[in-house]
């Protein structure tokens, strides 16, 4: 019989079946997880077995939602069950459920007359006591939401003290007890935060392709910064964050399409989200995302789009436009597909009028920075805003293209925004790396991490210009880097002699000449070998080699919180009897947490500067 996939699991089911285990049966639990690989197949009605040995059979029977929701859906045949240890290794070895396709519906609550609190709804969750004012009238967290908090960064400092290497799924499931905590209390964005550093932690062990160590180490500051903000009550109820995607009404709404981007997710997911411009350059989305990978990526960008009735598909979206009556639009400008919401078809407009033109007009650094700091203000739940601009390509440079924007601006690299195979992006960036000179307009997303870089989704031709894209007319002006192919056709015919597409100088990169890459590796060291590594990369003569070259370029902040950082892993307390005994995580993590924090913002005011 042929392996299946193991279904989803709710993390407080997998943290609840490691509790239970005995302390010696947790020192096997790694490698029994292991174990697991390609053991499950298909069982009668619906389950996923998978066999330990001739007598021990571990079965899961997921719920409605195709996840394992209950503990009572993951049963084992051996006497130890549900304490043993083949079923907590076949709940870790499976993927982590979602916290949205976990949690009960809960309809909204009926509103009251005002000054009267609405009654709970039945089955709701709700965090007690409600929350007081503090004495300059804002409202606080609730002592249950602080004492998550305080919980969930305790556990959060303890993975991070242990790091990838010593991060297995004991360490994973104290995380996800304390997330599944946070959840109870009212913190979803807390527990967001807490399920990314767990899924980082899973790819890095299983030293997946597609990991990335800046991503976890991203994912761990976004947690630790959020975790520290709500346990000293300094974030306020807004830095709870909502369990559902909150939508306001928007009244009428024209919005005009302006491309298509395929969506992938980590946990399986794929779909796509369609980029509207609405009036005074706001932005909106429309998405559809449901499991499925890369091939409901593919299939979606045709799919119809499923607002107030409207008779298009998001191909035709991104190249028309609604006229919404009723919107409902939630804080990052998705549009909800609400009963009381009507869309009417209209004519789209081309990248090269108005009011699409004038998006493509403002000054690249000052959208560069708006784009930035958006990004930073929401950390794991948004990338950067969209950023339009007319560029020159200059050629292929290794895995990027190199361009300038016109107008006597800046160098800057475009990379792949979606680099799986199965996708255009890297197709069509080749293709247009073959002609240089032509010139482009460019909708994209800067790179928050690397220098004047841009990750385009959707090109144009630049009005006026004498060499630049020919494309079909029912393309309305741009193609879709993500669906539509470019053809030979479609790029003006390059001179007689003209060489192959190849750039000249790069340019200065003031984020890789600055010696903050000691810091980050540092930061990073941190994250793959736990605290231990970062005393060893930083003992002796090498803390003296941390710091130098910091002060040397004017970075003395940095390098005094490094060596913070380094002495403080380096820290061995000990008893009253001169013992050795292990230093509490907590300096360790807020010194960490400081570094890290104080690099992002250093990083960020560099891209930015490089975009000049």
């Amino acid at each position: 019989m042929s392996p299946a996939p193991l279904p989803p699991v709710a993390p407080e089911v997998l943290a609840e079946a490691v509790e239970q285990l005995t302390a010696r049966l947790r020192k096997k639990l790694d490698a029994a997880v292991a174990e697991c690989a390609g053991k499950a197949v298909p069982g009668s009605g619906g389950t996923v077995e998978v066999r330990f040995g001739e007598d021990t059979l571990v079965t899961l029977r997921p719920g409605p939602s195709g996840a394992v929701t209950a503990p009572g859906q993951a049963v084992c045949s051996c006497l130890l069950a549900p304490r043993c240890l083949h079923r907590a290794a076949v709940l870790g070895a499976a993927p982590l459920a979602d916290a949205d396709s976990v949690a009960p519906a809960v309809p909204p609550a009926p509103e009251s007359p005002e000054g009267t609190p609405p009654s709970p709804v039945a089955g709701a969750v709700t965090a007690s006591p409600a929350p007081v004012a503090t004495e300059d009238g804002r409202p606080s967290l609730t002592p249950a939401q602080v004492d998550a908090a305080a919980g969930l960064w305790l556990a959060a400092a303890e993975a991070l003290a242990a790091g990838v290497t010593a991060g297995g799924t004991v360490v994973q499931a104290e995380l996800l007890r304390a997330a599944h905590s946070a959840r109870l209390a009212g913190l979803p964005r807390a527990e967001a935060a807490a399920l990314r550093v767990v899924r980082g932690l899973r790819t890095a062990r299983e030293r997946h392709r597609g990991q990335r160590l800046s991503d976890l180490t991203a994912a761990f500051r976004a947690l630790l910064a959020g975790a520290a903000a709500l346990a000293s009550g300094a974030a306020g109820p807004e830095g709870a964050g909502t369990a559902r995607r909150a939508y306001a009404e928007g009244g009428s709404l024209r919005v005009l399409g302006l491309c298509r981007e395929p969506v992938l997710s980590a946990t399986g997911y794929g779909g796509v989200t369609t980029h509207l411009l609405g009036p005074e350059g706001a932005l909106y989305t429309v998405s559809d995302v449901r499991p499925g990978g890369v091939s409901r990526a593919k299939g979606a960008g045709t799919a119809s789009v499923a607002l107030g009735g409207a008779v298009l598909d998001h191909a035709g979206l991104a190249r028309g436009g609604l006229l919404i009556a009723g919107a409902t639009v939630s804080a990052d400008g998705r549009l909800g597909a609400g009963r009381g919401v009507r869309a009417t078809p209209v004519r789209g407009a081309d990248w090269s009028q108005e009011p699409v033109a004038a998006f493509f007009a403002r000054p690249v650094r000052e959208a560069v920075a708006a784009a930035l700091d958006a990004a930073a203000g929401a950390p794991g739940e948004a990338g950067p805003a969209l950023l339009g601009c007319d560029v020159e390509v200059l050629g292929a440079a290794d895995d990027h293209l190199m361009a300038r924007v016109l107008d006597g601006g800046p160098l800057v690299r475009l990379r792949v925004a979606h680099p799986h195979p199965e996708l255009p992006h890297a197709e069509n960036l080749r293709r247009i790396g073959g002609f240089p000179g032509v010139a482009l307009r460019v909708l994209g997303r800067p790179d928050p991490d690397r220098a004047a870089t841009l990750r385009p989704l959707a090109v144009g031709p630049v009005p006026g210009a004498s060499s630049t894209l020919r494309l079909p007319e029912e393309w309305r002006g741009h193609a879709d880097l993500g669906y539509d192919r470019l053809q030979g056709d479609h790029f003006p015919r390059p001179e007689p002699g003209a060489a192959p597409g190849t750039s000249g100088p790069a340019g200065r990169d003031p984020l890789a000449d600055a010696p903050l890459w000691r810091v980050r590796r540092l930061l990073e060291t941190g994250v793959a070998g736990g605290r231990r590594a970062v005393a060893e990369a930083a003992r002796g003569a090498d803390r003296a080699a941390l710091g130098v070259p910091l002060r040397r370029a004017g970075l003395a902040g940095a390098a005094e919180l490094a060596e913070g950082l380094a002495a403080e892993a380096d820290r061995r307390p000990r008893d009253s009897f001169g013992r050795l005994v292990d230093a509490s995580p907590d300096a360790y993590a807020r010194a960490w947490l400081a570094s890290a924090v104080h690099l992002d913002a250093a990083e960020r005011a560099l891209v930015t500067a490089s975009w000049s």
